[in-house]
């Protein structure tokens, strides 16, 4: 499919001192959570300005809050569906060129703070600030006014949250909470004002707006208006990607048939916390989540393993090998430090016959450290579930991804109880 790839020059100002704003203008966003996404103005906006998507394609909702792209034709696997000219994309380079120097302060805070990786992220944080601060007259007034009010994300959840939470997911979740308050402390050293400054509800709707819609692409961050429209799968669709001028394409991984979603991956599928805490949504679809052994977490690291290798599996109820490594590694360093330095150098050498011996051997303590790790994880879910019931839904809107969430992880370690429970 060809594309006529037109592009829109917008003026941009290149100086600190266009990001200096003694008052907010009138016609600033409405963030109320019950102002209503103006999406399809967005979507007429976005073709007048360059954008252009494979015939058929269109943007769907089922509840006028969530809209996704989808398709009313059928389309054959290779095909650009969507091209967004640099022209309207945001991107943290572009970001930190309209600045100048004036954000060296706040990201010197940044990397103080160990979140250097987060500075890319950062600064198109600070862009999202100051385009809302210029209201109607901000080239992405109409972009900003088809976004989401409200999230679900870490970085809006409360403690209460928190305390509902398996501790993995609320490790996760207080991330990013952190980093929205080191973001919020950054930005009082760039030139903002203090109306916008002052408003945790601005900033924190901007947190949200850079973390769920930028990807990070070798290193940069990038938005793309209408290219954000495409839902996460495990499953996906289509695949975006960025040319070395910064132009956005997506295009379609397998053939798809009309009234069909296009959907794209937000990160691991086989581990649906840290999508929860980042993106606020909970993947019902995913295979498998992490076994929550946050206890072994130094276990876990010492043996070369992250959380995305320590699976349970919902509906099978299986263990990842890499599970009852840690297991084994954890009991042996409790009970023998001599035999835990034997196991580890076996596991460091890759002697897999070793290896196995070593599980032969001790697999009744692997079972049974499980075994007491699966109860109690029970136990404590159905407590925290039972927490968050107790809770006003006025004040805690989340509760429901909570108890969903809960209820996924509930439903996994039940059926991984049945398979130890009868080994």
């Amino acid at each position: 499919m060809k594309f006529n790839l037109s592009l829109v020059a917008f003026c941009l100002a290149k100086s600190a001192a266009a990001f200096s704003y003694q008052a907010l203008p009138s016609g600033v966003v409405n963030l109320s959570s019950s102002a209503q996404r103006d999406v399809y103005t967005m979507a007429d906006w976005a073709a007048s300005f360059g954008v252009q998507q494979a015939e058929g394609l269109q943007l769907t909702s089922y509840d006028g809050q969530d809209y996704f792209a989808a398709t009313q034709q059928d389309i054959p696997a290779g095909t650009c569906v969507m091209y967004v000219p640099s022209d309207v994309v945001l991107s943290s380079s572009q970001a930190a060129q309209e600045f100048g120097g004036a954000l060296g302060d706040a990201e010197n805070q940044l990397s103080k703070a160990g979140l250097q990786e987060k500075i890319p992220l950062f600064r198109l944080f600070m862009k999202i600030l100051v385009e809302y601060g210029k209201g109607e007259s901000s080239p992405w007034y109409t972009w900003l006014n088809s976004l989401p009010r409200v999230y679900n994300t870490g970085a809006s959840m409360t403690y209460a949250c928190f305390d509902c939470l398996p501790p993995y997911a609320a490790w996760l979740a207080l991330s990013e909470r952190q980093n929205f308050v080191n973001f919020q402390k950054a930005a009082k050293r760039a030139p903002l004002s203090d109306e916008l400054l002052s408003s945790v509800t601005v900033l924190k709707w901007a947190y949200n707006v850079a973390l769920t819609r930028s990807i990070d692409w070798y290193g940069e961050r990038y938005i793309a208006p209408m290219g954000d429209m495409f839902n996460h799968g495990t499953e996906t669709e289509a695949e975006i990607s960025y040319d070395e001028n910064g132009n956005c394409m997506v295009y379609a991984t397998t053939d798809v048939y009309a009234g069909s979603p296009l959907r794209v991956s937000y990160g691991d599928p086989t581990n649906p916390s840290p999508l929860f805490a980042s993106y606020g949504f909970l993947d019902e679809s995913s295979p498998a989540t992490f076994c929550k052994v946050m206890h072994m977490k130094d276990e876990m690291e010492e043996l070369g393993y992250t959380f995305a290798d320590l699976l349970f599996y919902k509906d099978t109820g299986d263990i990842s090998p890499q599970v009852y490594d840690v297991a084994l590694y954890y009991v042996l360093k409790k009970s023998d430090p001599g035999l835990a330095d034997g196991f580890y150098q076996t596991m460091m050498s890759g002697d897999e016959a070793a290896k196995s011996q070593y599980h032969e051997q001790y697999w009744q303590y692997t079972k049974e450290e499980l075994q007491k790790h699966v109860d109690g994880t029970l136990l404590d879910l159905d407590k925290w579930s039972e927490k968050a019931n107790g809770y006003d839904l006025n004040t805690h809107p989340r509760v429901p991804l909570i108890l969903g969430h809960n209820d996924f992880v509930k439903e996994t370690f039940l059926n991984v109880k049945n398979n130890l429970d009868y080994m």
